[in-house]
């Protein structure tokens, strides 16, 4: 095709049967998921999530080592994933409990006053 028409402009298509995929080379589709064995991202000290750029030393999460935490307002459902609340609460699930009680630390609670026999 190109041997005629060696005047041919940028502007115009080229034929059909060049835009085809050769039979030999491979695509980038399924076939060539099987190729990919190397790790970009690690285990983020931090956030432990799988999102730690190896090369760069930066986790595309949490944004670790930067001192604050990397949350965005343009993605509502990310912030969302990450509020309190949603992990363990280690800490803080215990503060309504110790402020009923006063915050009291130490020995045994103190003795409850008991009731007259004929109060409900």
């Amino acid at each position: 095709w190109l041997k005629r028409n060696k005047t041919r402009t940028l502007n115009e298509k080229t034929p059909r049967a060049s835009r085809r995929v050769k039979v030999g080379s491979m695509g980038d589709g399924t076939p060539a998921m099987g190729k990919r064995h190397k790790k970009t991202h690690g285990l983020c000290p931090r956030c432990g999530k799988r999102s730690y750029h190896l090369q760069n030393k930066r986790c595309a999460a949490c944004g670790f080592p930067a001192t604050k935490i990397r949350s965005y307002n343009w993605s509502k459902k990310a912030k969302r994933r990450k509020a309190p609340g949603t992990g363990r609460m280690s800490y803080v699930k215990h503060i309504g409990r110790r402020f009923k009680n006063g915050f009291r630390e130490g020995g045994a609670p103190p003795a409850r006053k008991k009731r007259p026999s004929g109060d409900k």
